[in-house]
């Protein structure tokens, strides 16, 4: 084979129902020229037979091993071995449009940029997922950020999974293996700390599935909020209105238990008429609305509980997921 143009990165654990769809989309999308890392955290079930029969049907892919489990270890286990100067990093069970990585190639070719990336574009199998893709993309879920925005194109301070050119990683170092969350956001604030540009796309086009209960979607956010103070921290940069106003409306939650009084409340009944008629406009028609109602808080909440525990524990937060099985992600 040629000198691949990319190197395509994925970890993986337990991914035996995406595996086979990610490597179809690789063996058809173009370039042919790429070569792929799959990272592998230990998996119980087929996800390495699965590969490994994909390899037999021509797929340039290799399979490492990552005993640490988690990603930012996978990541800096895959990263010295990519023989391409663009580096693209997956996850298996997201999907991506088949221009995926002709469009980052043309995106650096166009700009410049050192780090490139797309929104990210929700696609549900639930009607549960359904409302969470929507209040997740919604100002009131997640705040105004060019992550969720498909009309954004230009310079920003961070992407999902994106993609790199390899040399930034002699400058500003690899990803942060305290980082058990949010290790990409850490990287890219310490990219532009070295002056590095990370440029957004839409026409980079990834999509990922929502978590399907909310247990999941708590679990998901608490964990965001609880590394947010560490990788800000570590930056030091990034910090936004949007970071630390959940962790506020948290401490107004809890406020509101010691001084149930009817002015202190008002706050809270505009909050939960907002709730509502937000909730009414997603799911309407949807056989799901009590715990449609339960979406935004629950974001909110487990968000602004995690900051709030993850400023106080800085780099003990790891403690709390170390030992864990398979992946945080």
């Amino acid at each position: 084979m040629s000198t691949p143009t990319i190197s395509v990165i994925i970890p993986v654990y337990n991914e035996a129902l995406y595996i086979d769809k990610i490597c179809e989309f690789l063996i058809k999308a173009k370039p042919a020229e790429k070569e792929i890392f799959f990272i592998d955290g230990g998996s119980k079930d087929e996800t390495v037979s699965i590969i490994s029969k994909w390899q037999e049907l021509g797929l340039n892919a290799f399979v490492l091993t990552n005993k640490m489990k988690f990603v930012p270890f996978a990541l800096n286990i895959a990263i010295p071995k990519c023989t391409a100067e663009i580096i693209v990093r997956l996850d298996a069970h997201n999907e991506y449009s088949y221009d995926y990585f002709e469009q980052i190639l043309e995106t650096f070719s166009e700009t410049g940029a050192d780090i490139v990336g797309g929104p990210v574009r929700t696609t549900a199998k639930t009607p549960f997922q359904e409302v969470v893709a929507e209040s997740v993309k919604s100002k009131f879920g997640t705040g105004n950020s060019n992550l969720y925005n498909y009309e954004y194109k230009g310079y920003t301070d961070h992407v999902i999974l994106g993609a790199w050119k390899k040399s930034i990683f002699s400058e500003v170092g690899y990803f942060d293996e305290e980082m058990l969350r949010d290790q990409d956001e850490e990287f890219h604030y310490r990219a532009i700390k070295h002056g590095k540009k990370i440029y957004i796309s839409p026409d980079i086009k990834l999509y990922y599935h929502p978590r399907g209960s909310l247990k999941g979607l708590f679990k998901q956010y608490f964990q965001y909020g609880l590394f947010k103070p560490l990788a800000l921290s570590k930056a030091g940069r990034g910090l936004k209105l949007r970071h630390v106003v959940p962790s506020l409306f948290t401490l107004y939650l809890i406020s509101l238990v010691f001084f149930p009084y009817l002015l202190i409340s008002i706050p809270f009944m505009l909050y939960l008429l907002a709730d509502i008629v937000l909730t009414l406009r997603i799911s309407s028609g949807k056989r799901l609305m009590m715990r449609s109602f339960l979406i935004f808080p629950a974001m909110h909440t487990a968000y602004g509980s995690g900051f709030i525990l993850g400023i106080f524990m800085g780099r003990q937060a790891t403690r709390l997921l170390q030992g864990k099985q398979g992946f945080v992600i």
